[in-house]
């Protein structure tokens, strides 16, 4: 094949453009045979993804997870096609039946890509900002990396440098999580991440035109981002060349993040489809399909056509990586020699283990004492912090409040900023006020892998991350969320700030595991369990955390099952049950003495967590809640919703089924009736239901 003249060191030969058309052929017969997805994107972007794959990208289809790669992030789910055929075309694991079984049950394609579902995909992406934001995330986690191994390297010298390479939309740039996202990356100046920004003009209800008339360029730049344009070739695709030049110089860019907006034209070359809306989302039909592989140069009677020669050229990729990926171990064996404590944490770190005796740095706490559970938090954060160097985290600007700064000394912060405690490879990370960039960044932290990271706000902003928390259940991402202010127990910030459905809501989300515990040493337990399930029950948490001191009792190592008695009946077989959650643990404690006082044998139940208390076998359950015992109280300081499978017919709840009000937290209590009588009142009215 002859090479095209090139001002850069970009070969393109004719087999490469062949390769390019093919993965446009792919795209549409792949929706055509279905009859929906959304071809019109994976169209116009495939010389952009075949560029990536296999000239810029260093990875290895042989080896997917290779801790050396570059990351690709699709943050337009969209157009997964985009991706599968190029993970197909470069041999990790796709082949052509899986592109024909596209949007089918149990296929690898699904109509999103989904992370842990298909070799090759990085992330979950489908809701628009989500990808962009966690690649900011996976840049934030190659910089703290870097940190922990490999930090006094110049730049770009380190086996742990690599890039951060994004494709984003209009839809996901219009998203607001997006703006969050990209303004925090321009303030850490992350300029190991490219976002090549697909501005095809077309959404859903048709031109851009409609909703969107901003400069997008410029406001990256007012992020701090190194940006560049490049405009249609004459023929109104891709300049590969042009392409190829930016892609490089944004890479070659490490003082910014960098965009480079790519005038596109969607569905490109279909005859009467492309630039138009249709092409987005819907089949072309077999007539336009027919008539754009006439334009090829593919026959229009065959269906996913690939010429034996252009899948040998594209699976070359795998020589090409071996290569490439041999310099890197090279490159990482001389590190190896040169740091071998380093290199021991580097092992222990990617195999998952934690380092010796770090439970036993753990605090215990005096029982009989009061402590607010977020000050707890706080004190085993940095116990911790002292014998896991990969752990790190911070706030959504609530820091004080969520006791989450690790190390005041320490902040990730980048070269240049004037705070005394900036350092790039900080361990107390600055979100903002950005929660719903603090969720997806974290996501992507956890997606790039060998950190542990963790982000608070309040219970009630919760709302404002819950896309990423889902996302995060999705994927079942270790990250963990430190939820303070938990409940009407915050006090005088009134019902705008007071979580009333928020643990009920939270809770509705499967695969996320919710904590709120009754006191300190329920605190400490949950913290360690967290810890521990972090790569054998990998999954998000968050944790519940009161504001208000609540009363610490002896540890009980049975609170990592989620559910346990806390205090057992006395004078006989419990009558009624008792369960609590947090700080309404201790109505229940109160309610138990006066019962037991009045000759009614009583057990409490503290439940952190329901979840991991549905994890334990039926007999462990049934020991917690006896089945033959009907007569039970649940009580929690919101809605009741979660409660009413444990309390069963005879039982009853003490819950809050309205908005708190601004006022002293125990003036609440009282006057919304979360107090021990109110839980007295309602064993009582149980017991009768139970006929007991």
């Amino acid at each position: 094949m002859s090479t095209k003249p090139t001002t850069t060191d970009l070969e393109w030969t004719d087999l490469d453009q062949r390769a390019v058309d093919t993965a446009r052929v792919l795209a549409m017969d792949s929706v055509q045979k279905v009859g929906n997805g959304h071809p019109g994107t994976a169209m116009s972007l495939a010389p952009a993804a075949y560029l990536l794959f296999q000239k810029l990208m260093r990875h290895d289809p042989s080896d997917a997870g290779w801790v050396g790669r570059d990351r690709f992030v699709l943050s337009p789910g969209h157009t997964s096609l985009t991706l599968y055929v190029q993970l197909y075309l470069a041999g990790f694991g796709l082949e052509l039946e899986d592109l024909k079984s596209f949007r089918t049950w149990g296929s690898l394609t699904p109509g999103h890509p989904e992370y842990g579902h298909t070799t090759g995909v990085e992330t979950t992406t489908g809701p628009l900002g989500q990808g962009i934001a966690n690649a900011v995330g996976m840049a934030m986690a190659a910089r703290y990396e870097r940190g922990l191994f490999d930090p006094e390297a110049p730049e770009g010298a380190s086996p742990f440098d690599h890039t951060i390479w994004a494709i984003v939309s209009d839809g996901d740039l219009e998203e607001g999580i997006s703006a969050e996202a990209s303004s925090l990356a321009g303030h850490q100046k992350l300029g190991n991440i490219v976002a090549l920004y697909d501005d095809n003009h077309i959404s859903i209800e048709g031109d851009t035109a409609t909703a969107l008339s901003e400069d997008v360029l410029k406001r990256y730049e007012a992020y701090g981002w190194h940006v560049q344009r490049i405009e249609q070739a004459a023929d109104g695709d891709f300049d590969i060349e042009q392409l190829y030049a930016a892609l490089k110089a944004a890479q070659a860019e490490t003082e910014r993040p960098s965009i480079i907006a790519a005038r596109t034209i969607i569905a490109w070359p279909a005859p009467n489809a492309q630039n138009t809306e249709a092409s987005h989302g819907s089949a072309l039909g077999a007539d336009e399909v027919a008539a754009t592989k006439r334009v090829l140069g593919f026959d229009p009677e065959q269906h996913f056509q690939v010429d034996t020669e252009v899948i040998n050229h594209t699976r070359g990729l795998v020589d090409r990586a071996r290569e490439a990926h041999a310099a890197w171990d090279k490159k990482l064996q001389e590190w190896r020699n040169n740091n071998p404590g380093r290199a021991a944490d580097f092992d222990r770190v990617t195999a998952g283990e934690l380092p010796d005796g770090w439970e036993s740095a753990l605090p215990v706490f005096e029982a009989g004492k009061d402590v607010a559970t977020r000050k707890a938090s706080g004190q085993v954060l940095k116990a911790l912090g002292g014998v896991i160097p990969e752990l790190w985290g911070g706030s959504a600007d609530l820091a004080g409040s969520n006791n989450t700064t690790i190390d005041a000394s320490s902040s990730f912060l980048p070269k240049g900023n004037p705070l005394p405690e900036a350092d790039p490879y900080g361990r107390t990370i600055h979100f903002g006020i950005r929660e719903h960039a603090m969720g997806s960044t974290m996501n992507g932290i956890a997606l790039h892998g060998n950190t542990r990271v963790y982000g608070g706000t309040f219970l009630v902003f919760s709302d404002y991350m819950r896309p990423a928390v889902r996302l995060a259940a999705l994927m079942k991402l270790p990250v963990t969320y430190v939820w303070t202010h938990d409940s009407i127990g915050l006090g005088e910030d009134g019902p705008t700030h007071q979580p009333v459905e928020h643990l009920s809501a939270l809770r509705a989300i499967p695969g996320l595991n919710i904590v709120r515990p009754a006191d300190a040493n329920e605190t400490v337990i949950a913290w360690r369990e967290i810890t521990r399930r972090h790569n054998d029950k990998p999954a998000p948490h968050g944790l519940a955390l009161t504001r208000q001191n609540v009363p610490t009792y002896e540890a009980n190592e049975d609170a990592a099952k989620g559910g346990y008695v806390l205090f057992e009946a006395e004078g006989g077989q419990p009558q009624v049950i008792l369960i609590g959650t947090g700080s309404e643990v201790q109505l229940a404690v109160e309610a138990r003495e006066q019962l037991q006082a009045a000759g009614v044998p009583t057990r409490v139940v503290s439940m952190p967590s329901i979840e991991w208390f549905e994890e334990q076998d039926k007999g462990y359950r049934d020991s917690v809640l006896p089945p033959s015992v009907k007569a039970r109280v649940a009580v929690e300081a919101g809605i009741g919703l979660t409660w009413y499978r444990y309390v069963g017919e005879a039982g009853r709840i003490v819950s809050l089924e309205h908005f708190g009000a601004s006022a002293d937290y125990k003036v609440l209590y009282r006057e919304f009736g979360l107090t021990a009588d109110s839980v007295v009142t309602a064993a009582r009215e149980s017991l009768d239901a139970a006929g007991q």
